[in-house]
């Protein structure tokens, strides 16, 4: 089993990116829920450049990723669920829930950190708010990130095919909370119990601070309602809200070399949690 899913995890999870960039692209033109200022040539072709380049780094850096540590792990005898009994039904459900927890964490240490918050800016300086911003991550954050990742593999020992699925929902759920889509106001309320919906995680996107330090939940909108970071909608409401953050304002600033060297660039913002900030 560990064998099928180390050959067939990276075709799995490209198709699954594919296809949900591409129904999401769709929905956002028959149903956007903001119009579209900027054009989508300039921001789309810096984005998922990024993309590229993140994940060519990621290859690069890391021999093994999240499954395999997951199925050494499992080999070797190593991680929580590897040493402690419980039915295998109960170790995926878990492995899903405690994943999505560290990422949650996670999100708010890049928040609360500044010298990480001066890698993570770069996913929130998007001038407007899409599928691709969800996408649109600095390589330093994503290596760092995967390396956490890993940490959190090998210590909890999750079954292979619970870290496949993980990775799926999450880069799925990452697209889709991001996306520029209206969704009737009855579904959004019923699916935000579940899921993260874009409503919900654009308020994360304003660039009022204490809106930015809300909704950093990826996947399950839970951790935001128990450790009191959720809020329900942005002051302006999702038409008339700022999206990014009060620096690098110019659509120069969206192209990838600007992106790329943004953390190097200027103060380090109002945006860590903790500190206070004028206006």
């Amino acid at each position: 089993m560990g064998d099928f899913l180390l050959e067939n995890e990276a075709m799995a999870r490209l198709v699954a990116f594919l296809g949900v960039l591409a129904v999401l692209a769709l929905l956002e033109a028959i149903l956007p829920r903001r119009r579209r200022e900027i054009p989508r040539l300039l921001r789309w072709t810096n984005n998922l450049s990024i993309v590229v380049l993140d994940t060519l780094l990621v290859r690069l850096a890391f021999p093994v990723l999240a499954v395999g540590v997951a199925i050494v792990a499992e080999r070797q005898g190593f991680g929580l669920f590897n040493v402690v009994a419980i039915p295998a039904a109960l170790a995926f459900v878990l492995s899903l829930l405690l994943l999505d927890l560290a990422i949650y964490l996670q999100h708010v240490m890049f928040h609360a950190v500044p010298a990480l918050w001066r890698l993570h800016r770069m996913h929130h300086a998007d001038l407007e708010f899409d599928v691709t911003t969800g996408l649109r991550f600095h390589p330093g954050e994503i290596l760092l990130s995967m390396a956490l990742k890993l940490a959190v593999v090998a210590s909890l020992g999750p079954p292979a095919a619970a870290v496949l699925v993980f990775e799926i929902l999450l880069n799925a759920t990452s697209m889709f909370n991001h996306s520029n889509l209206r969704l009737p106001a009855w579904l959004d309320r019923w699916l935000r119990l579940v899921l993260v919906t874009p409503d919900m995680h654009r308020v994360h996107h304003s660039w009022d601070v204490d809106e930015t330090n809300s909704n950093f939940g990826f996947n399950l909108p839970w951790w935001d309602r128990l450790l009191g970071t959720y809020r329900p909608q942005p002051r302006a409401g999702h038409e008339g809200m700022t999206i990014g953050i009060d620096q690098f304002r110019t659509r120069r600033d969206l192209w990838l070399d600007r992106m790329l060297v943004q953390p190097f660039r200027g103060r380090k913002g109002r945006q860590p949690i903790g500190e206070r900030w004028k206006r």
